[in-house]
């Protein structure tokens, strides 16, 4: 098949960008399956921003502002804007959504009549995401898709981890001042050994056991996390799937979070962590993973035994499952 993504937004990248922390999961998802794509025999284009047009693996890379082609595609995906499918022609579109719109804010950011022209199926990430838009904005079908993550993570070699060590790396606005208020007030107090490393921010909480882990490579990433005892996300309202948490779990780190968002679906209670019901709760859990290494072990064995199941070329085909 002849298949075009389609992505708006204002950063140039390619598939070079997959170790950098430039881009956010929505980009990580589009290069993954567009690589997929390509290696079981589709004939993949993706217009984006790019600077200059490039050939990788024989994707083509183009820059969305100067494609002026005349070619029909079969199927087009674009992230997020539908506005792009102006931009070309195609049998099939599918939109993968990656935020909640109320019907306001989807008309407010021209995307309603779009909508309406190329009657687009939406692809969601997750039964939270698919409760918080409203039918009017999916009625001409909808699909639910959940993300893997980059090989790195799927194919490192585990570690025995630091036994003190927890770790934050989703973005700073994803609840982390909640989390840091959890520690500080609730978790550190208890036990001043532990030591929390988090996304980099301007504050210092450094007495506290609190610190700004360094932000760069996905191989620095999974340094980190793979040191990591516990994981700790508390999840955020916007937060539709969480790649951070899936990371965690390729990684067999047992987690911790109060469930907000789409975090009720990424972590299986007494299973691969626990959800918490209030701040208390989350606190108690998260000690309990350091100071009981019987609780700890049975997570960790649970998150093994699921190891390594769930890849892109998985996502990939039931992507066109669902077309």
């Amino acid at each position: 098949m002849n298949i075009c993504f389609l992505d708006s937004n204002p950063i140039s990248y390619d598939q070079t960008y997959l170790d950098k922390n430039i881009i956010r999961g929505a980009e990580k998802a589009l290069i993954n399956l567009a690589l997929e794509f390509e290696k079981i025999g589709h004939r993949i284009t993706i217009l984006n921003n790019i600077k200059v047009n490039k050939v990788y693996k024989n994707i083509r890379w183009l820059n969305i502002e100067k494609y002026s082609q005349n070619e029909n595609f079969d199927i087009a995906i674009t992230n997020n804007d539908i506005n792009s499918f102006n931009k070309i022609q195609s049998n099939k579109k599918i939109a993968i959504s990656h935020s909640i719109q109320t019907v306001e804010k989807f008309i407010r950011k021209k995307q309603f009549f779009a909508y309406l022209k190329h009657k687009p199926k939406i692809f969601l990430l997750g039964n939270y995401h698919k409760k918080n838009r409203a039918f009017l904005l999916r009625m001409f079908g909808s699909e639910i898709i959940s993300w893997s993550v980059d090989n790195i993570f799927i194919n490192s070699e585990l570690k025995e981890p630091d036994p003190n060590k927890a770790i934050f790396t989703s973005y700073a606005d994803r609840n982390l001042d909640l989390l840091t208020s959890i520690w500080i007030n609730r978790i550190y107090h208890k036990n001043n050994k532990l030591k929390l490393f988090v996304t980099p921010n301007n504050k210092d909480n450094s007495k506290f056991n609190i610190y700004n882990r360094k932000f760069g490579t996905q191989k620095e990433l999974l340094n980190d996390l793979i040191q990591s005892k516990v994981f700790l996300i508390p999840g955020h309202k916007a937060e539709l799937f969480c790649i951070a948490a899936e990371e965690a779990k390729e990684l067999c780190i047992p987690s911790v979070t109060l469930g907000i968002g789409a975090l009720s679906e990424r972590i299986i209670h007494n299973k691969t962590g626990f959800i918490a019901k209030n701040e208390t709760e989350f606190s108690n859990y998260t000690l309990e993973l350091f100071s009981n290494i019987n609780t700890w072990n049975e997570i960790r064995k649970n998150l093994i035994s699921n190891r390594n199941k769930y890849n892109w070329r998985i996502v990939a085909e039931n992507f066109f499952k669902k077309l």
